[in-house]
């Protein structure tokens, strides 16, 4: 049985993780209005932002799989298919098939986007600078570290869920 005490630190828990999860989605709201504005700036929707974005990060000189994004962005590849013919068809991406694979497409940025993203990259600077002002380094990386902790526990309660366990 549990002490008063007990289940007073429970229901403080509760709440805290309650809070926890309400700034998550406040600051998940407000990361998303950030990336539309970035997307506007160069031309593209909050999602074709998204997918410059996953191919800037992951791509190491000679494209990256459709898969590979879709995976980072955890939706379908379909919609990356989609969205990065209507960004090829803009200028901001370059696709073709994998020379060992030709089912498999790989993605890469343009000339055109590089520029682009180098005249945002001031602003954007300064941005996180703000954003992340309270943060040393190593602080950064040590919460960074327990969010990803998090995402994974969320990850496999949701997985728990949709089991029913």
């Amino acid at each position: 049985m549990q002490s008063t005490q007990d289940v007073g630190l429970a229901r403080k828990n509760r709440d805290a993780a309650r809070r926890f999860t309400w700034e998550i989605a406040s600051i998940s709201v407000h990361l998303e209005e950030l990336r539309y504005f970035w997307a506007k700036a160069l031309g593209v929707s909050g999602p074709q932002w998204m997918i410059l974005m996953a191919v800037a990060e992951l791509d190491q000189g000679d494209g990256i799989p459709v898969n590979a994004v879709s995976k980072r962005l955890h939706v379908d590849s379909s919609f990356v298919t989609t969205q990065s013919k209507l960004l090829e068809k803009k200028g901001f991406m370059r696709r073709k098939p994998a020379p060992e694979d030709a089912r498999v497409v790989k993605m890469s940025l343009t000339d055109k986007t590089y520029k682009q993203l180098a005249n945002l990259e001031a602003q954007q600077n300064a941005i996180n600078d703000f954003i992340f002002e309270e943060f040393d380094e190593q602080s950064l990386a040590v919460f960074t570290e327990k969010l990803a902790a998090l995402k994974t526990r969320i990850e496999k309660a949701c997985m728990k869920v949709t089991l029913g366990i």
